[in-house]
């Protein structure tokens, strides 16, 4: 049986929230997208009083992007991690892949980050798998419109198990390791034997590790 370890990636992996830093860099690279600006504003404050769930939210404001070729947006992806996103994890994460790949783990992504940025940490010659939240694309071009449900909660353990099933592999869930920086992970905080909380600012009986 395999044993895996799996890591949430905003604010677990990285020290920052990676959809606003993607947002952030975009706007730097096409001063143009300024414009967007305040729909990310009016997003945020929607979702903070509750008028919109994550995924509306997600597809309100990736506006910025909407209808970008699939190359071009392949193209402004791979400079983003290259220029920003490596820079923004923690090395005691890359540590932790390290050592449990070294002891037989498979390291598996598993995030409410969209897929089409995110697959790029498979550049991280440890991880085996990213799992993310899925966008659809009509006629080569980006379409702000989810494929299925946001990645977060009981979703990421569904799409864990789809695609363990699919590749037919058989996880000891007790072996194995799941490392998250907040509760809303504790689907899959429950499902491991081995779960631990990542700069939790607060005293739990889950283990907390201090990462930077």
């Amino acid at each position: 049986m395999k044993k895996i370890a799996i890591f949430d990636i905003d604010f677990t992996i990285t020290k920052k929230e990676t959809l606003m830093e993607f947002f952030k860099y975009y706007i730097k690279k096409d001063k143009k997208s300024i414009k967007f600006l305040p729909r990310a504003i009016y997003c945020g404050i929607m979702y903070l009083l509750r008028f919109y769930d994550e995924k509306m939210v997600k597809e309100k404001f990736l506006k910025f992007i909407d209808g970008i070729g699939e190359e071009d947006l392949e193209k402004i992806v791979d400079s983003f991690y290259k220029e920003r996103l490596n820079n923004l994890l923690y090395s005691d994460a890359i540590d932790m892949m390290k050592k449990l790949k070294a002891e037989g783990c498979d390291i598996y992504l598993i995030s409410a980050s969209p897929e089409f940025y995110i697959n790029k940490f498979y550049n991280i010659k440890e991880v085996d798998r990213v799992i993310g939240t899925r966008f659809k694309f009509s006629d080569g071009r980006f379409v702000r419109q989810m494929d299925g449900f946001n990645c977060k909660g009981e979703e990421k353990v569904r799409r864990l198990k789809e695609v363990l099933e699919k590749e037919n592999i058989d996880v000891d869930f007790k072996q194995s390791y799941m490392f998250s920086d907040s509760l809303s992970d504790k689907p899959l905080l429950d499902l491991v034997g081995k779960p631990y909380l990542i700069n939790y600012k607060k005293n739990h009986d889950i283990d907390i590790l201090r990462w930077k």
